[in-house]
């Protein structure tokens, strides 16, 4: 009888394991494959050769890159570099990616940005808002840009018990933010069997000198945030789930959903065509060559457009679309004055002019 008992128990774990395991290959989407969308007067730019997971640009057309990302268990092409915070003027005829000189006293032998947010200050003062991971640990950073100098004097570094889990984050004030937590724990084994078991436990954070406090959670893995143009609604990106959630924000600064948008692929960092207020999404069409790197079956890239998405019919463009050849692993898509960024995970960085 115990013996049976003990066999009954073994074959639920194990039907349990491999439904979870079937479960994760949908949610990775692992057997998707993506048509090329090319676009033309398209070159790779210079200087970024370790990924560009998030870029955000300025309305003078200064653009931000967040470069040499890494995290346990994923690729890196330098895995020994440290990262940094490279620049690049589009309204330049040929643009630059030139990296920022950060004030003395931070530690940038440990620098491992990963989202990135620019705030804009009553007084025109420019302060970039960086997810740092030194040791693979959680912080945010608070930099003023001061671009006579093309550098970048560090303010603040923020830890806090509710940002265990840093991914994205969106820039409200000169000290305030929301955050994407992209997993519940910050132990890299618990975060790695909280994505098998789908526990959808991760979470948008309020971040203030005054208050800090959970504001949206049941996301399965929260990523990229943005803010409407009108700066009434919060868009974010649940990887895995293949979703957009719009949050109408409140005085208060919670937040309360208001729809989801469903797709047909990972979606990564979230940025706002200023021109239309379209929402640029770079995506990962296949998430287990993403995560589980092979140089000859390498991650594809993907990027969408979409429009009105407050309708209740939004459109969905692919704007580009790559087998991995050109570009591998998109992570964001910026534009500004009908040039086009696109970064990747941990690879290089596309410059298009439309």
């Amino acid at each position: 009888m115990g013996r049976l008992l003990a066999l009954s128990l073994l074959g639920i774990a194990l039907a349990l394991l491999g439904e979870r395991l079937l479960a994760l290959r949908n949610r990775l989407k692992a057997s998707r494959e993506v048509e090329s969308v090319d676009l033309p007067n398209c070159h790779l730019i210079k200087g970024i050769e370790a990924g560009s997971e998030d870029i955000d640009i300025l309305p003078n057309g200064l653009a931000f890159f967040s470069v040499g990302l890494k995290c346990p268990g994923l690729h890196s092409f330098a895995p020994d570099k440290p990262g940094g915070i490279l620049m690049m003027d589009l309204k330049e005829e040929n643009p630059r990616a030139l990296e920022l000189r950060i004030s003395r006293g931070f530690n940038l032998a440990s620098f491992n940005p990963h989202g990135i947010s620019t705030f804009i200050d009553s007084d025109n003062t420019v302060y970039l808002f960086v997810v740092n991971h030194p040791e693979f640990k959680n912080t945010v950073e608070i930099f003023k840009f001061e671009e006579e100098e093309n550098s970048l004097l560090h303010l603040k570094t923020i830890k806090h018990e509710l940002l265990p889990s840093v991914n994205d984050i969106i820039a409200v004030g000169p000290a305030h933010f929301y955050a994407t937590n992209d997993h519940y724990f910050s132990d890299p084994f618990l975060k790695y069997l909280e994505t098998y078991l789908n526990l959808h436990w991760t979470n948008v954070i309020y971040y203030s000198p005054n208050e800090v406090k959970v504001v949206a959670e049941g996301f399965d893995s929260a990523n990229g945030i943005n803010i409407s143009p009108d700066k009434k609604y919060i868009y974010v990106a649940d990887m895995l789930a293949h979703e957009i959630h719009v949050l109408e924000k409140h005085p208060n600064m919670n937040l309360t959903q208001l729809k989801v948008l469903k797709l047909d692929t990972l979606v990564d960092n979230l940025s706002i065509d200023p021109s239309s207020g379209d929402i640029l999404v770079g995506c990962h069409p296949n998430g287990q060559k993403l995560f589980v790197y092979d140089p000859n079956n390498p991650p594809s890239s993907e990027v969408l457009r979409i429009q009105n998405i407050l309708s209740e019919t939004p459109t969905v463009t692919t704007v580009y679309a790559n087998n991995g050849s050109v570009l591998q692993g998109s992570s964001v898509a910026s534009v500004y004055d009908r040039k086009l960024l696109i970064g990747t995970l941990y690879h290089r960085a596309l410059y298009c002019q439309l």
